[in-house]
Parts: C-alpha cells; sequence; structure tokens
C-alpha cells in the first residue's frame, strides 16, 4: 500500500521522542542532529544506541533449564535418559540444570530484529553498529519473526526494555509488511496501523509533557444505560486522548486517526468518515449523561493526520450542545509548527488555564 503522507524523518524521530521519552536521555541526543534517508535507518540507529545503552546497564537474564550429557555432576540426574542414551559408556551422565542465561524473550525479540535489518537495505554503517551489539547476543537464540509474541510483560528491572521492544515491533511489522519476493525491502514508511498507534501516542504524551496545567489521559467512558441494564455486551468506549481542565469542568475528547484517505467519496462527494463521528458524537453525549450533575463542557474532536489528498475535513459542529470539531494535523511541516498547532488546540479549549499556568 503506497503512502499518501509525506513525514519527514526528523519529525517521525521528534514522534518517538515523545511517545517514548527514554529517547530524551543523554545516550540518545546526537540522534536527533543525524540525518536519516529513511525510516529503517532511523529504526536502526535507535535499536544500536538502545542496546549498547542496555548493555551497560546489564543485559536481561532469566534461568533456563538445559539438559546434557556431561561428566561432572551438575543439577539434577535424568536416570530414565541417562540409560536410554547410554552415557555410563562415556562416563558421563545426563544432567537437568538451571543457569542464569541472556537467552530471554525480550533479547530474542531484539536478536531477531537487528538479524532481519541487516538483511535490509540499511547502510554499512548502520550495519556495523548493529554487528557490534550484536557480539553480546551471541548465546541468544532467534524467532520466528512472523509468530512473535508481542505481548511481553515488565517489571521494574526490565522496563527500559519497552523502548526498544516498540521499536523491534514498528520495525518487523514495517518489514515483513513490505517484503517483496522472500526478500526484506527496506522500509520508507510504518504502515498504516503501526503509524496509528504511534500518532495516538505522540499526541497523549505531547500534552502529558508540554501541557502540565491540564489533565492528560485516556480512560474508558461509560455507557450512560439504567442501573438493570447488562452492560457485557456493549463495546467498551476507549477513548485515544482525552484532555481536562485543573477544576475538571472543561473536557476535550479527541480521537487521533491515521488513514490513506481522510475522507470518504459517494458519487464523487467528499464527507466525513460516519463511524469516526458516530464514535466521538456517542463518546461526548455518553460523558455528559455520566455527569449530568456536574456543570461540565464536553468537547470532542477528530484529529486527523493530514495526507496530501486536496480535500481535508476542517469543521466545526455544534450537536445537540456540544462542540465537535474535525481538523487535520500537518506532519509534513517544520516540528515547531506542529508544536504550534497542537498548542494552540490547548489554547482554544482551556485558554483561561493557559493563561493561568503561564502567569504562574
Amino acid at each position: 500500500m503506497e503512502s499518501n503522507k509525506l513525514i519527514p524523518i526528523k519529525n517521525l524521530y521528534y514522534m518517538l521522542s515523545y511517545a517514548f521519552q527514554v529517547l530524551k536521555e543523554d545516550a540518545y541526543k546526537k540522534l536527533s542532529f543525524e540525518e536519516f534517508e529513511n525510516a529503517g535507518e532511523l529504526c536502526a540507529a535507535i535499536l544500536a544506541k538502545g542496546m549498547s545503552s542496555q548493555i551497560k546497564r546489564g543485559l536481561e537474564r532469566v534461568y533456563v533449564t538445559n539438559s546434557e550429557a556431561i561428566s561432572s555432576l551438575k543439577g539434577k540426574i535424568d536416570i530414565s535418559e541417562s540409560i536410554k542414551e547410554c552415557t555410563e559408556v562415556k562416563n558421563q551422565m545426563v544432567c537437568n540444570y538451571d543457569e542464569f542465561s541472556v537467552n530471554s524473550y525480550k533479547n530474542q525479540i531484539i536478536k531477531t530484529t537487528a538479524v532481519q535489518l541487516l538483511k535490509s537495505g540499511i547502510s554499512p554503517a548502520r550495519k556495523k553498529e548493529l554487528k557490534k551489539v550484536l557480539v553480546y547476543l551471541s548465546d541468544v537464540e532467534t524467532l520466528d519473526p512472523y509468530h512473535i509474541n508481542w505481548k511481553v510483560q515488565y517489571n521494574r528491572n526490565n522496563q527500559t526494555y519497552q523502548m526498544l521492544i516498540s521499536i523491534c515491533y514498528l520495525v518487523i511489522k514495517g518489514l515483513l509488511q513490505s517484503s517483496l519476493e522472500g526478500s526484506a525491502k527496506l522500509m520508507d514508511f510504518f504502515d498504516e496501523q503501526r503509524m496509528c498507534r504511534l500518532y495516538e501516542k505522540f499526541i497523549l504524551e505531547y500534552y502529558r509533557i508540554e501541557h502540565k496545567e491540564l489533565s492528560a489521559g485516556a480512560p474508558q467512558i461509560q455507557w450512560a444505560l439504567s442501573e438493570d441494564d447488562d452492560f457485557d455486551m456493549l463495546p467498551k468506549m476507549q477513548t485515544d486522548i482525552t484532555l481536562k481542565s485543573k477544576d475538571g469542568l472543561r473536557v476535550l475528547v479527541m480521537d487521533a486517526k491515521y488513514y490513506t484517505h481522510n475522507t470518504q467519496v459517494q458519487y464523487d462527494k467528499h464527507s466525513i468518515h460516519s463511524h469516526n463521528l458516530y464514535q466521538i458524537f456517542t463518546y461526548v453525549k455518553n460523558l455528559e449523561a455520566t455527569n449530568s450533575d456536574k456543570n461540565m463542557k464536553i468537547s470532542g474532536m477528530l484529529l486527523y493526520a493530514k495526507t496530501i489528498e486536496q480535500i481535508q475535513p476542517d469543521n466545526l459542529f455544534h450537536m445537540s450542545g456540544n462542540e465537535i470539531e474535525v481538523r487535520t494535523l500537518d506532519l509534513n511541516q517544520d516540528f515547531s509548527e506542529i508544536k504550534k498547532a497542537l498548542d494552540g488546540i490547548a489554547d482554544r479549549y482551556f485558554a483561561d488555564d493557559v493563561i493561568e499556568n503561564f502567569v504562574g
């Protein structure tokens, strides 16, 4: 699928930096000054730099059970296997023992991703960087990239892996999406589904970091039903971004949309995607109904990533007492202009809070 969005790689890096704050640490600062030809080069650089930092911190280790015939006893002796293998002839016994190994599933994902990148068309300099860190993963197995389980668990000891695994996810999905006749073709862009997730996370984290005068989150909205009604069969209303004023009386529910086509066309007439409009309207009205005892001003917004198509949605509607805005965000411009557009949204809906925060 050919993309009709033109996003400078530098902006892609900034989006990743907001989505994953670890990229703002000193170890990654040099990357912000580099020029990258495509997304593959950028991800290879982040992965090489990230693994280098992780190696200094210490690679994740897990206990792995080994079973082998050895001369010096170790762990538990497997009598049945020893008899079966006739190991007494060689003065050996089959032993089962645990070993504290770097062959963890997270390290396997990272090694698999690095190997896939080496097969793609990244520059020799990037390949050299990846090969340096792969030396430290020599005892780590690789996985089938088509069957990786991405639902990995994180805790206090391995949370530094979260960004690395997320980059691996983008790389593997992008490379597999663009694979051609068995050879990996270097991705110039992430596919729509992956970019949609990054776009959502970037906007949410931007408001969390740059607008601390607001409360930014992605809560679920409850259906406004009677007490006796059954909720089980109803879908969850999961917001992408919800911004609230300090007093909680002004709310903006935002849905971030990253599509190949930002409008639907029927009989040569362009219109807003109906299911998007129904969705944001439903979110706003149910949030209003479940907070009817409060004097809240609740608005909704569909924020599309701008495409190169001539017709783009840019509308403000007043629906049943609520403002529903549909607008586009141009990612193909200097990042300072992207920030200005996002700041403008906060200013428009929470002007008093913004002024108060500036004065304070």
